[in-house]
């Protein structure tokens, strides 16, 4: 079989959608060792992401030279038997496209995209889902939402789980501190936030909590590392931090790298994540398999996700994060059971089991497209 990839996003920084797909083809390569998997870029110098077998192809970085013409002519000459894309198919794709969709935020809460990005999503997506052959997304609640704003049989839609990637595990914590203050300068003890600065991860709300512990409870040394990359809404993010009263124990990392990620998950007194709305919630895995104590939205995927091994807050509500945050920091036990609980939860999931899941779907759409195919042919030739 030849498969096509569209690995656009690979060396962009665009967080969960590069490691979504660097996670598939490293998956791709141990389990299928008989298929082609044409992978499409877009960067320069980013091959090394990319299984050492699987032909490369180079695609425009502009998205309406992409989308437009570029990948469509690509693709009629490569002849994959089908195209696998997240959120957006190229016009005119000549091939079954299966497309995984994350989430809907730009349907549910256009207010946390710039306004013609989201614009953007709604055109292109949906004109993606109409055509593709079948959907992916990572989570009930996510399939849920698809299902409800495009009028779908949630059997088109298959929920296949994301997962930490195998660089994130336990490292001895002293190791991972020393790594930290050496990277960045930063001292035990803190407690770290993963996600780029974007009105959804309500870093905002998070920043307010952490003033109030402080303000609350002075004696405590924590600091705040918000480890993520800047974006239209940084300012924000940042004004934030200026006007809290605490902004000399904040600390912004912007994009890191998975190596800096690893001993920061590590040497964290506790990883929160507040975020509003997530398809998934990856950095909530990530941590765990690192053994980081979790606390973390109720809403959205978030708690389909941690499952019982985090402790669960409104993000709508500075109070109760702030309490989620206190209650682990003052308490041992209760961080060590997380601790524990959290990396029993990460062993649930694997980007290996993902991937099998993915062919699976691949060879579901290949299997139901043959019988059609043949019946045309057949009507072909009875007509001549």
């Amino acid at each position: 079989m030849r498969f096509a990839v569209d690995a656009h996003a690979i060396g962009r920084h665009l967080t969960g959608n590069e490691v979504y797909v660097r996670s598939l083809l490293n998956g791709f390569a141990a389990l299928d060792r008989e298929s082609e998997f044409i992978t499409y870029l877009s960067m320069d110098e980013v091959e090394a992401w990319v299984p050492s077998r699987f032909p490369v192809r180079r695609i425009a970085g502009n998205p309406f030279v992409r989308l437009g013409c570029d990948f469509a002519l690509k693709l009629r000459r490569d002849r994959p038997e089908l195209l696998h894309v997240q959120y957006t198919a190229p016009l005119g794709c000549p091939v079954p496209v299966v497309v995984s969709v994350h989430d809907v935020s730009f349907l549910e809460h256009p207010d946390y995209f710039p306004f013609h990005r989201a614009m953007q999503l709604r055109l292109t997506v949906q004109h993606t889902i109409r055509k593709a052959a079948r959907i992916l997304t990572g989570s009930e609640f996510s399939r849920d939402s698809i299902a409800r704003a495009y009028h779908l049989d949630p059997d088109r839609i298959a929920v296949v789980p994301n997962a930490a990637a195998d660089c994130f595990h336990p490292v001895r914590r002293d190791t991972a501190l020393a790594q930290v203050r050496e990277r960045f300068g930063i001292a035990a003890p803190f407690v770290l936030s993963v996600g780029d600065l974007q009105p959804r991860k309500n870093h905002v709300g998070l920043i307010e909590a952490f003033g109030r512990l402080v303000q609350a409870h002075p004696h405590l040394p924590h600091q705040l590392i918000l480890a993520g990359k800047e974006t239209w809404f940084g300012r924000r993010v940042h004004e934030a931090a200026e006007d809290s009263g605490v902004a000399d124990r904040i600390r912004f990392l912007g994009f890191v790298s998975d190596d800096d990620l690893l001993h920061l998950y590590n040497a964290c007194e506790l990883f929160c994540f507040p975020s509003f709305y997530e398809g998934f919630g990856l950095p909530v895995l990530e941590a765990m398999a690192c053994g980081a104590a979790v606390a973390c939205s109720n809403t959205s995927a978030v708690p389909e996700v941690a499952d019982g091994a985090a402790l669960l807050f409104n993000p709508y509500n500075a109070d109760e994060i702030t309490r989620a945050m206190l209650d682990l920091i003052l308490h041992a036990e209760l961080r060590s059971r997380m601790c524990r609980l959290g990396l029993q939860r990460a062993t649930h999931f694997s980007w290996q089991k993902t991937a099998q899941e993915t062919l699976d779907v691949y060879y579901d759409v290949l299997e139901r497209r043959q019988p059609v195919e043949a019946r045309a042919v057949s009507a072909s030739i009875s007509e001549q």
